[in-house]
C-alpha cells in the first residue's frame, strides 16, 4: 500500500467535521433569559422579538433649525400678502416676508396654529405648529426676528419630520438571536424601551495544561514553552462575545487539573482547555478527563476528526452542575483554529446568537495548494471584494500552523476532505474573520 492511500485508508477513520459539530452543539442548550435595563443590555444577544411600543418620531417635529411655515405662504404659484419684490440677483426675482409669531424649540410643548403669512421660528428637534408643512432653512433667508424674509422656497415637507415616519409604532425592531448594538440601543430608548430580556454573555473559562509552558514576558528554554494559548483564547472568547477569564497554567498533575475544573465550574458557563489531547506519554488531560471510574466512562469524550490542523479534539461536561468542556490542541495554530471551528460555534449558541457560525462566501482562488487527504483543512487567507462583485482570496505563506499568517488572516479558506489539490482560478469557500464579532 502507498504512502497516499496509507493516509487516505488513515483519514477515513477519522469522524467527520460536520458530524462532530452537529453532536457537540446538540448537547448545548442557550442560557437562560433575563430582563435587563436598557443601559447594560450592550454587548448581549435578545432572547424575544422586540416590537417599538411607541412611533418614533413620536410628534411632528421639525428636522432643521429654520421658519416653520405654510408651503401655500412660501410657493411660487403664490402673491399673498407677504410678496414683495427681491432685491436683484435672489433667484426667482422675488422674496417672501412672514410674520414670525414666535420661537419654538426642542422644550416647547403647549401646541400652537399658524395663519396665513405667519411663521414660526424653530430649532430641530422642535414642535411643529399645527398646519405648517415645511421648514425653512435659516440660511434662506435674512434670519429676521419679528418678520423674516425668504429668498428660497423649499419643497413641501423640506425640514419636517411626522410623527411615526422612522418607525411606526408595532414595528418589529430586532428579532430574537440579534446582538444589542450601540445603534440597537438608541432606538429601543428611542421608541420608548426602557429594558430587554437577554441571553446574559456566557462566563468562558480558559485554562492551559503542561509541564513545560511558562508564562509570558519572557523567552522559551530547552524543556519550556511560553504559554501562548491561555492568553490567545481569553482574547477569541472576549472577542466572541464572551465574559472571558484566564486561569493560567495547570501542570500535567491529575488531582491538581481535577481540582481546578472543579473549582471553575462555579463560575462558569463554559471551559475550554488548551493541551494534552493527543495520545503521547505526556498528553494528560486526555487521560485524565477520559478514565473510565466506577464502571462509567470519562467525564470528556476526545474523538479523532477529520480536521487540519488538530485532529485530537475533546468536549463533554464537569461538576454536579456539568459545565460544558471543550479541549483543544496545545499546538498555537491548532488550538486557535480549534476554537474557530469548535468552541466558538459553541459560545454563539450558548449565547442564544444566531447564527452560530462565521459567515463564508465563495471565493477566487489566487494560488494553487495542496490539501491533506480526508482531512478538511482550515487555512489563513486574505480576502479582498473583487470590482465588479465577488471576492478573491490569498493563501497566506506557512499554511494553518503559522501564528503570523493567522494574525494576518481576515479568512480562513477551507479546503473538504476530498480536495487535495486546488488550482489556482478555481472557487473555493472561505469564513470571514470579522475582529469586530
Amino acid at each position: 500500500m502507498t504512502a497516499t492511500a496509507d493516509a487516505e485508508a488513515a483519514a477515513n477513520e477519522l469522524t467527520p467535521l460536520a458530524d462532530y459539530l452537529g453532536s457537540v452543539l446538540r448537547r448545548l442548550r442557550a442560557l437562560p433569559p433575563l430582563d435587563l435595563d436598557l443601559t447594560q443590555a450592550y454587548g448581549n444577544v435578545l432572547a424575544e422579538d422586540v416590537v417599538a411600543p411607541h412611533s418614533f418620531p413620536a410628534f411632528d417635529q421639525a428636522a432643521v433649525d429654520g421658519y416653520a411655515a405654510r408651503w401655500e405662504d412660501i410657493s411660487g404659484g403664490s402673491r399673498g400678502p407677504g410678496y414683495v419684490p427681491a432685491p436683484s440677483g435672489m433667484p426667482g426675482g422675488r422674496s417672501i416676508r412672514l410674520n414670525v409669531v414666535g420661537d419654538l424649540g426642542a422644550a416647547s410643548w403647549r401646541p400652537v396654529r399658524l395663519t396665513p403669512g405667519s411663521c414660526f421660528s424653530v430649532a430641530a428637534g422642535a414642535p411643529l405648529p399645527i398646519a405648517a408643512d415645511v421648514v425653512v432653512p435659516v440660511e434662506w433667508t435674512d434670519q429676521g426676528m419679528a418678520a423674516v424674509e425668504i429668498f428660497r422656497a423649499p419643497k413641501r415637507g423640506y425640514g419636517v419630520r411626522r410623527a411615526g415616519e422612522e418607525l411606526p409604532a408595532g414595528t418589529l425592531l430586532a428579532r430574537a438571536g440579534t446582538y444589542v448594538s450601540p445603534a440597537l440601543v438608541a432606538v429601543f430608548a428611542a421608541t420608548g424601551i426602557g429594558h430587554v430580556v437577554v441571553r446574559p454573555s456566557p462566563r468562558v473559562v480558559i485554562v492551559a495544561t503542561g509541564d513545560e509552558l511558562v508564562d509570558v514576558g519572557r523567552g522559551s528554554q530547552p524543556g519550556q514553552v511560553v504559554d501562548t494559548n491561555s492568553h490567545a483564547l481569553t482574547a477569541a472568547a472576549a472577542e466572541a462575545g464572551a465574559l472571558a477569564y484566564r486561569v493560567g497554567i495547570c501542570d500535567d498533575d491529575p488531582e491538581a487539573l481535577r481540582g481546578l475544573l472543579e473549582d471553575q465550574t462555579l463560575r462558569a458557563d463554559l471551559i475550554i482547555t488548551t493541551g494534552g489531547t493527543g495520545t503521547g506519554p505526556g498528553d494528560m488531560v486526555r487521560r485524565i478527563l477520559s478514565r473510565r471510574e466506577g464502571g462509567r466512562a470519562g467525564p470528556v469524550t476526545f474523538t479523532e476528526v477529520a480536521l487540519y490542523p488538530g485532529t485530537a479534539l475533546g468536549f463533554g461536561t464537569v461538576g454536579a452542575e456539568e459545565v460544558p468542556v471543550v479541549c483543544l490542541p496545545g499546538e498555537p495554530g491548532a488550538a486557535l483554529i480549534g476554537f474557530e471551528v469548535l468552541a466558538r460555534p459553541a459560545i454563539q449558541l450558548l449565547a442564544g446568537a444566531e447564527p452560530v457560525f462565521r459567515p463564508s462566501v465563495r471565493a477566487h482562488l489566487l494560488e494553487t495548494v495542496s490539501s491533506p487527504a480526508g482531512l478538511r483543512e482550515f487555512r489563513p487567507a486574505h480576502v479582498a471584494e473583487r470590482r465588479g462583485g465577488g471576492y478573491t482570496v490569498q493563501p497566506l505563506a506557512g499554511g494553518p500552523f503559522t501564528l503570523s499568517g493567522l494574525a494576518e488572516a481576515n479568512g480562513l479558506l477551507v479546503l473538504g476532505e476530498r480536495v487535495t489539490t486546488a488550482a489556482a482560478g478555481s472557487t473555493v469557500d472561505v469564513l470571514l474573520l470579522d475582529r469586530r464579532r
